[in-house]
């Protein structure tokens, strides 16, 4: 018996961001005529398919393209989860500079957005509140072992005292964006915030070393432990 086989399947990318619609015609177990819309027509993959994908380019072409909107995309809509019930996960933001910071010299920002689900995201950056759009890249939406993405998008800048630069996130996971900031600064500054840290550290260290030392003055010396427990 021979048996003519008919096999449409449809690939989304992000959603329906991107769609792709692949149909094999096989007959007796192999493959003659294959349509993929990302090549647009019907090849034949044997000679058996050539006059098959001659006719059908001639009278069904335009039909077959549609195909992507009427069946793939509707199909998709109608049978995706509500989005009360689907899986979000709430994106991570962090800001890092490539390199060490000396104002008026050319750096990069980099804001990493991690852990986030669904796919779909936008990541922006502004300085002193005005978006950024030149001298902004992005690496491809990376997948986590969990499902989750994570991106980089990285900003081209010369950080000038006093500029505030905005990492901004939209999420479907989150009420509002997530934005996170960068102040650029000195070196003298950052060196007084440090130095500021550290001798509050050294303060609270001596602090409580007083306290020891004080305890253990009005205990008084300890005497020796009783003569039973050492023999």
């Amino acid at each position: 018996h021979f048996v003519h086989q008919f096999q449409p399947f449809c690939y989304f990318t992000n959603g329906t961001q991107r769609i792709r619609l692949v149909i094999r015609y096989i007959y007796n177990r192999e493959e003659y005529v294959r349509f993929d819309s990302d090549v647009g027509e019907y090849r034949a993959v044997t000679e058996l398919g050539r006059p098959d994908a001659e006719y059908w380019n001639k009278q069904y072409l335009e039909r077959t393209r549609a195909e992507l909107d009427t069946v793939c995309r509707h199909n998709y809509e109608k049978t995706e989860t509500p989005t009360s019930l689907r899986r979000l996960e709430q994106p991570s933001v962090v800001i890092s500079l490539s390199r060490t910071e000396a104002l008026n010299h050319h750096n990069t920002l980099v804001c990493s957005v991690t852990d986030f689900y669904p796919a779909k995201i936008k990541v922006r950056w502004f300085r002193n509140g005005q978006e950024e759009t030149v001298g902004v890249s992005s690496t491809q939406l990376i997948r986590n072992g969990d499902w989750t993405f994570q991106v980089l998008v990285m900003l081209e800048m010369t950080p000038r005292r006093g500029e505030v630069y905005t990492c901004h996130v939209e999420h479907p996971s989150l009420k509002s964006p997530i934005t996170v900031e960068w102040r650029a600064q000195s070196e003298s500054a950052r060196s007084k915030m440090l130095s500021g840290i550290g001798g509050c550290v050294l303060g609270v260290i001596f602090l409580g070393l007083g306290l020891f030392i004080r305890h253990r003055s009005q205990k008084g010396p300890r005497g020796p432990p009783p003569a039973g427990l050492l023999q």
